[in-house]
């Protein structure tokens, strides 16, 4: 214990900026309406953290949940359109009383709405970034929420934990705090007998847990989405601590509680990232085995002659995956060419391609500096 205050500490108090993430269960009652209290009691745990100097992002579930009452709706609604109908009469009321709330400490707030293809697309990405950079600059605390009014398809970002470790990279946190109903992670369900808590995870992927459990009923997270999250943000260099929100001031103050996720990871591009999470692929390129060693042994750039098959439509600038002649995935990147003119380059050497084609041809397919390896699974 004594070992995990002290880095709880550490990595908490000496942060420049943290990334707080809240969960719909932790700020409405019973009746899946807003809690006053609740959220006057994270309000004041985030005015402390900036009294301290320390630039805090929240990103906060809830809209949804908040516009249940309104609409005198009994149960969370299952159908897209009732979704996106008390998310849109909820969000209003939730940023409404997190302005007030901050208010009264002299501080304002900033609504920021993402959808997936902010993250997805890597133009939405770099102007999502020049919002978040203007926002603290202006010592505005940004509040963030998936934009479930326009979402497309069924809303689930990841319960907005994945979103929080996207944003956490995004806008430069040093620790990433995910706020739940659940005070730890635990060896199995809480309620499971024997299930011990787990107060420190120097590696995330060392892990044996029962995280099958799904959330309560008015959030739609569970454990397996913060481990997710917290994958994600260990291993771009981000430590991670989960506690309840009922201890939200402690856990910013760095004392002893919940769980607390070491960094495994150096920090990441922005963009490699992006890559890694965020990106929609648009096509495959199918490698032999030298352009596989090349790639993940060598660690080096992928060349036209390593490629055997372009799978898709894309252009130039687009993540594609990558996979070996079995199929399997080998890493992602950013692809050079469009995947009009690849087929006529299979096989070849840029030394050939220059000559026949023009020197703008002498180029890597896709760059080692725009290339992620996919995970290896462990033995």
């Amino acid at each position: 214990m004594k070992v995990m205050t002290e880095q709880l500490r550490e990595q908490i108090t000496s942060a420049h900026r943290l990334l707080v993430k809240v969960g719909s269960s932790s700020l409405t009652n019973s009746r899946g309406g807003l809690d006053p209290s609740r959220m006057e009691q994270l309000v004041e745990a985030l005015v402390a953290v900036r009294e301290r100097g320390q630039d805090v992002v929240l990103v906060s579930s809830g809209a949804m949940a908040s516009g249940m009452k309104p609409l005198k709706l009994k149960h969370r609604p299952r159908d897209l359109a009732s979704k996106q109908a008390a998310a849109s009469v909820g969000q209003g009321l939730l940023v409404g009383s997190y302005a007030r709330l901050f208010a009264k400490h002299g501080l304002t707030v900033g609504q920021v709405l993402l959808t997936v293809e902010d993250v997805a697309r890597h133009d939405h990405y770099r102007n999502a970034l020049r919002t978040f950079t203007r926002l603290l600059e202006l010592g505005v605390v940004p509040i963030v929420n998936e934009n479930d009014t326009v979402a497309t398809h069924e809303i689930r970002f990841g319960d907005n934990d994945r979103l929080a470790a996207l944003v956490a990279h995004l806008v430069g946190a040093d620790a990433m705090v995910l706020l739940s109903d659940v005070d730890a992670l635990y060896t199995a369900h809480p309620n499971t007998p024997g299930a011990e808590q787990i107060s420190l995870v120097s590696d995330i992927d060392e892990l044996e847990v029962d995280v099958e459990t799904g959330g309560s009923a008015v959030g739609t997270g569970g454990m397996a989405t913060k481990l997710q999250a917290a994958r994600i943000a260990t291993s771009s260099g981000i430590p991670v601590v989960l506690a309840t929100a009922e201890a939200a001031a402690e856990a910013l103050a760095g004392e002893p509680v919940g769980t607390l996720f070491l960094a495994t990871g150096k920090r990441r591009a922005r963009k490699l990232l992006w890559l890694a999470y965020a990106s929609v692929t648009q096509g495959e390129l199918v490698l032999d085995a030298g352009a596989v060693r090349a790639v993940t042994e060598g660690k080096a750039s992928l060349l036209p002659a390593g490629v055997v098959a372009v799978h898709g439509q894309f252009e130039a600038g687009d993540p594609v995956k990558l996979v070996n002649e079995a199929g399997q995935v080998v890493g992602r990147g950013l692809v050079s060419y469009d995947s009009n003119d690849l087929p006529a380059m299979i096989g070849r050497t840029t030394h050939e391609l220059a000559e026949n084609l023009g020197e703008s041809f002498d180029r890597a397919v896709v760059h080692r500096d725009d290339l992620i390896l996919a995970r290896k699974p462990k033995s």
